[in-house]
């Protein structure tokens, strides 16, 4: 366990663009990777290479965070700039077709690749992740059961995918339609105990079927790096307060677990389907979706059942210092979420005469400059 207790770090993966057309970049992109790489060294590659990730390191407060991922990415934005590109901070790209692309270098990717076909080519998309360090890493399999029921506002609260291949798909979060081609993704399946996850981990190992828990793609899952809990529920957050918006409230999510042992406990398979429910209604709706209350038995506005979830998680955000950013959440509601604004901005522009590529462009052009 570090001093700093429930310590964090975010994960953004980024899309470039081309600035000209807005589409997939057409020339090589070796050498703004190796600036990249050089001036920015927690950037890694992605599935294809017209994307990036930012990594933070492991962190105390939300003001390093701030400080730290806000910087990274008007770096990461000036470099892209003068490579002739655009940085796009979403679930998926409005204009990029999966024809376009070209795989990033790395056996890993290849294997991915190799193993997974169409579903892997198909997988033009991008994430958040969050690791939030937990003072007992044995004990991260019972919070991650108990962590189920939340998930789904994460992921609504993140909404940034509304297009997918030049289609507007009338949804808000459509990136884990995509992903959930994909094997081992989705929430994670509730289990009994630590035993019980490590029992299944050994046997999709010793069959061939993994190489190691890394594989396992689910929106919640202990990592085998660091002692923590990551979050990978949530579509790229658009904005930086979104992003960190979203950390917050799922560290202070982590320590609530952490101190009320009782809540959520002995979840059942009601309350995964009901998750479940909320989820698709998560990536339909967003923040527009009415939400199941499993203890009411009923659907209440999604801004009802975040007031209730802030009050939960008051006293942790008081404790952890970051009320403000946890905050937030209420303003996403009320101002709309990356996928709201994207589309306002494709509706404004298709209002205004322009045909349905011009009327994407836009989306992205808001994307860009909400960055």
């Amino acid at each position: 366990m570090s001093e700093h207790p429930y310590s964090f770090g975010i994960e953004e993966e980024y899309f470039l663009a081309d600035a000209q057309t807005r589409g997939t970049p057409r020339g090589d992109l070796a050498a703004f990777h190796k600036e990249a790489e050089a001036r920015l060294p927690e950037t890694g590659r992605e599935l294809v290479a017209a994307q990036i990730e930012l990594c933070t390191p492991p962190l105390a407060v939300m003001a390093q965070a701030r400080d730290n991922l806000g910087g990274q990415r008007a770096l990461l934005k000036e470099i892209a700039a003068r490579h002739g590109l655009t940085l796009m901070a979403c679930g998926t790209h409005p204009l990029a077709r999966r024809e376009s692309q070209t795989a990033s270098d790395g056996e890993r990717y290849r294997d991915i690749l190799s193993d997974l076909g169409l579903a892997a080519r198909r997988a033009l998309i991008c994430g958040m992740h969050v690791h939030v360090e937990v003072p007992d890493p044995a004990a991260r399999v019972d919070l991650m059961n108990r962590l189920l029921p939340f998930q789904p506002m994460l992921l609504a609260l993140s909404a940034s995918s509304p297009f997918w291949q030049g289609e507007a798909t009338g949804m808000a979060a459509y990136r884990l339609c995509v992903f959930g081609e994909m094997p081992r993704t989705g929430l994670p399946e509730l289990f009994a105990d630590t035993a019980a996850y490590e029992r299944f981990v050994a046997i999709m190992t010793r069959s061939g079927a993994i190489a190691d828990a890394s594989y396992l793609w689910w929106s919640l899952r202990p990592s085998i790096k660091f002692p923590t809990l990551e979050l990978r529920i949530a579509d790229a957050c658009t904005r930086l307060e979104d992003s960190l918006c979203l950390a917050a409230l799922f560290r202070c999510l982590v320590r609530l677990c952490v101190r009320r042992p009782d809540l959520n406990a002995g979840l059942d398979g009601v309350s995964r389907a009901l998750a479940l429910e909320n989820l698709w209604r998560a990536q339909a709706h967003g923040t527009r979706a009415a939400w199941i209350d499993e203890a009411q038995g009923r659907a209440i506005p999604f801004a009802e059942a975040l007031e209730a979830v802030l009050a939960l998680v008051a006293e942790d955000a008081r404790a952890l210092g970051c009320t403000a950013e946890v905050a937030r959440a209420r303003a996403i509601v009320a101002e709309g979420t990356s996928a709201d604004r994207q589309i306002a901005a494709y509706e404004a522009a298709r209002t205004a005469g322009g045909d349905d590529r011009a009327a994407l462009a836009a989306a992205v052009d808001w994307v860009a400059g909400a960055v």
